[in-house]
């Protein structure tokens, strides 16, 4: 029911306005049913107003606000016009009718049915592809299969291994795998040092003081991280080879492995020269001169030990 900008003080008895109570109805005094926005002065006066709310009564039957003395009753009807736009509850609605009405949650996604064919995965072109299992990969969807080598040519691929030269014993083999260990965490050092690059802490490894307080090993690893996280600029390695930088340090893992494996099996002259020149490249990129004239040094004395012990051994032929 709608309630006007006057306060009904004076005239009020048992639930009815007497007509001398009740001043001229002139709606643009009143701020009822206003638009957004709007003041009143901006609104036109009307006369007379019709009921679209609750039923108004008055003796003669006519709903207008005249000064011939109506009698306003007070609302007693159960049901009430209905409102313009159906759609919407009207103030008369049971509870009943509410309580049984839809739920906002069943307008959701999740609760709207599903527009989809079945064994179809897209809309339209669109939408998220199926994904494939875990145990899936390329190899299980098209792909080809070679045309196996003739059983003669596999039977000499399967004969045994050619001998390489070995002369160095372990313990020379060792002792040089040390030096280049020893000197390319050095390098490490000196580098990381030089730059002022981060180096993380944690509860089980101490601050490093020393180029010996992290292995090789460790030492890879926090150079490719760096790498990896962009903390190294391009420009202080040789040649900017940041994208190279990963694969010279993988190729001298082998090196702490080497040196410190026990039971590994003694490696023939090739593969330690192999190792030391990896080292030699580890020095280069890392621009550091005297690692790598260090390295090469060393390079050359294991070589020239080598081709000595093969002389001897043709000489005792």
């Amino acid at each position: 029911m709608y309630t006007d900008a006057f306060s009904p003080v004076s005239g009020y008895d048992s639930g009815f306005y007497q007509p001398s109570s009740i001043p001229i109805y002139s709606p643009a005094a009143s701020s009822y049913n206003l638009p957004l926005g709007k003041t009143q002065s901006t609104v036109p006066s009307y006369t007379s107003r019709q009921s679209s709310g609750p039923n108004i009564t008055n003796g003669s039957g006519s709903g207008s606000g005249s000064g011939s003395g109506p009698r306003y009753t007070s609302y007693t009807t159960p049901h009430s016009q209905p409102w313009d736009h159906r759609e919407r509850f009207s103030p008369s609605d049971s509870v009943d009718d509410i309580n049984t009405s839809p739920n906002l949650s069943d307008y959701s996604p999740e609760h709207r049915p599903s527009t989809t064919p079945p064994g179809k995965n897209k809309v339209n072109g669109k939408g998220r592809p199926q994904r494939r299992p875990s145990n899936r990969d390329e190899f299980d969807g098209p792909h080809q299969l070679l045309a196996p080598p003739p059983p003669d040519y596999i039977a000499l691929q399967e004969r045994e291994l050619p001998h390489l030269p070995t002369h160095l014993l372990v313990q020379e083999q060792d002792a040089v795998l040390t030096q280049v260990n020893d000197r390319l965490s050095q390098c490490a050092y000196d580098f990381v040092a030089k730059y002022q690059f981060p180096i993380p802490l944690t509860q089980d490894m101490r601050p490093v003081e020393r180029p010996q307080d992290r292995e090789w090993t460790e030492w890879v690893y926090l150079l490719k991280r760096l790498a990896t996280k962009r903390r190294i600029p391009a420009r202080v390695l040789y040649n900017g080879q940041i994208k190279q930088f990963v694969t010279v340090l993988e190729n001298s893992l082998e090196m702490r492995h080497a040196s410190k494996q026990q039971s590994r099996p003694l490696k023939d002259d090739r593969n330690i020269l192999q190792l030391i020149s990896a080292g030699i490249q580890v020095a280069k990129i890392l621009k550091d001169a005297s690692a790598m004239k260090y390295l090469d040094q060393l390079y050359v004395q294991t070589e020239q030990q080598i081709q000595e012990r093969v002389k001897a051994s043709r000489f005792r032929q």
